[in-house]
């Protein structure tokens, strides 16, 4: 039993009388980062993180999600590729060389930059 406002018990509606929801109403939309990658900072800690996770696989796709952001079509054309190779190496299925990222990343106004690996150690800490 559930005690209702005054106190009092009340029932819970027995599972005959719940209201069935439509399968319009349960449905979800698919996630879409690009709808959600609107700055140049976006863009590059969106590219951080996916360096940091390490593969390759997810960071090709999440250019291909900046592309969708920026425009396959310009980004292609910038890149100087069609838009459908373009497509096709960035779907994450893909396996594009490291010169199309490096002319993609061009192309959407980033570049990668190296820098020592973290050692883990605090400044000061070292032995």
């Amino acid at each position: 039993m559930i005690a209702n406002e005054s106190g009092r018990s009340a029932r819970p509606a027995p599972a005959d009388e719940a209201r069935d929801f439509t399968p319009d109403e349960l449905a979800l939309t698919p996630f879409d980062a690009a709808e959600f990658l609107d700055s140049e900072e976006t863009f590059s800690a969106y590219l951080a993180a996916l360096l940091e996770e390490g593969n390759p696989k997810a960071f090709a796709a999440g250019l291909g999600d900046l592309a969708r952001a920026r425009g396959m079509s310009q980004v292609a054309r910038d890149a100087g590729m069609s838009r459908e190779s373009l497509y096709r190496a960035l779907s994450g299925e893909g396996n594009p060389e490291f010169g199309t990222i490096l002319k993609v990343m061009r192309a959407l106004g980033l570049k990668l930059v190296a820098q020592p690996a973290s050692t883990g150690l605090e400044d000061g800490a070292a032995t």
